[in-house]
């Protein structure tokens, strides 16, 4: 194994572990709506989700832990699609609320405010908010 295959098997292990997050908050309900579906296609494209691999997520996202990036900007694009998939559906309950909080703290958000940055997210993400604003945002929490 080359030195560059193990950047690569990080990412992918990173990739994999963000997607499987995605799919359990999407999950929550017990049911993917169409919505939740267009962006768990979507997110799969962008992650390199391979359909052989993506199936076995959707069977059992439980078998693959957070993965936390090293990169705070990368953690909070993670929260950025983590927020996008629970309005996927155009409302956010609850539990995935809940999750929401916990997958923050697995990012490597602070657990003392990783409700409030959770929340935040989610009141970004209603708003519409782009990606550089909703980071400048989330940023003010650190």
């Amino acid at each position: 194994m080359g030195f560059l295959d193990l950047f690569t098997r990080g990412d992918q292990k990173r990739n994999t572990s963000h997607f499987a997050c995605i799919v359990k908050l999407a999950l929550t309900d017990s049911v993917i709506s169409e919505g939740e579906q267009v962006v768990l296609d979507r997110m799969a494209i962008k992650l390199n989700i391979s359909d052989r691999l993506r199936k076995k997520v959707l069977k059992n996202p439980d078998r693959y832990p957070i993965e936390p990036s090293v990169n705070f900007e990368n953690r909070i694009e993670c929260l950025f699609n983590l927020t996008s998939m629970i309005l996927a559906d155009d409302k956010a309950i609850e539990k995935e609320k809940e999750l929401l909080v916990k997958v923050a703290v697995g990012l490597g958000f602070p657990i003392k405010n990783s409700k409030e940055i959770a929340n935040k997210a989610v009141e970004l993400a209603l708003n519409n908010t782009s990606l550089d604003e909703f980071t400048e945002r989330i940023k003010e929490f650190n």
